[in-house]
């Protein structure tokens, strides 16, 4: 089973909402911060490199901003 996302203005959510209803499809309603919390581990996924790092290098880093 596939899935997709669909951002929109309030009234085409609701339009598709319902129309998604009517074809006998499950629909998940998302709070625009949890589509950003998907949107962002997305990135992290696909700029992953599989290396590690020190937990004192990331905290510099941190610090410095």
């Amino acid at each position: 089973m596939g899935a997709i996302i669909i951002k929109a203005d309030k009234r085409s959510n609701k339009l598709l909402f319902d129309l998604a209803k009517k074809l006998g499809a499950d629909v998940l309603s998302v709070r625009d911060e949890q589509f950003e919390d998907f949107a962002l581990g997305t990135l992290m996924d696909t700029v992953k490199t599989g290396e590690n790092i020190s937990r004192e290098l990331v905290m510099e880093k941190l610090r410095r901003q």
